[in-house]
């Protein structure tokens, strides 16, 4: 008789998982099949938008089988909040040129809309071929400035998460989930 599946056991700091190890994987997959029907076999520039989209990028990558070159750019919004402090700041720029070529801009989560819209406004003074934007996870119930993102790996709702790349004050990056982060945490004071 086969022995029953345990569940792994839930990270102590978070209240729920929203999506799984495997769920993020096959999402990814699909994002990956969706982008090569937009690029067919053509060469495209990725745009990261780092720390956060750093895992997410790098498995998106592994599923696009096209010749692609990778830029990433820094922006700092969040701090140690679970709320956007105001306008965003790019950190650090782009150093390849991406003036007459595609470019995919991929981000973590597209919440308020102002560090996406202030990166694409960036890329597109650049003159590029084109320009698409990638998110893994779309809050439509934050949004401040209007932008849509071509492509979503999930719509979720207004819940502050963490996990795969997403974090809480540079903790938690490193989840396989993502996950609702415990209330007692996004209300404490001790990582400020």
């Amino acid at each position: 008789m086969p022995t029953p599946r345990k569940t792994p056991a839930i990270h102590p700091d978070l209240e729920s998982v929203m999506f799984t190890q495997a769920q993020i994987k096959k999402r990814v997959r699909g994002l990956g099949a969706e982008l090569k029907k937009t690029y067919g076999n053509g060469e495209f520039t990725i745009v990261s938008i780092i720390n956060g989209a750093v895992m997410f990028t790098a498995d998106l990558m592994r599923e696009i089988d096209n010749p692609v070159r990778l830029d990433c750019i820094r922006i700092a919004s969040y701090g140690s909040r679970t709320k956007s402090v105001g306008t965003p700041e790019i950190v650090h720029s782009l150093n390849i040129d991406v003036a007459k070529r595609h470019v995919l801009l991929i981000d973590d989560i597209l919440d308020t809309g102002k560090t996406i819209t202030l990166v694409s406004g960036l890329i597109r003074k650049l003159n590029p071929a084109s320009l698409h934007t990638c998110v893994l996870l779309d809050k439509q119930g934050r949004r401040e400035v209007p932008f849509e993102a071509d492509f979503v790996g999930f719509k979720i709702p207004d819940k502050f998460v963490v996990g795969y790349g997403l974090d809480f004050a540079e903790r938690y990056r490193n989840l396989p989930c993502i996950g609702v982060l415990s209330a007692r945490l996004q209300n404490s004071h001790e990582w400020s």
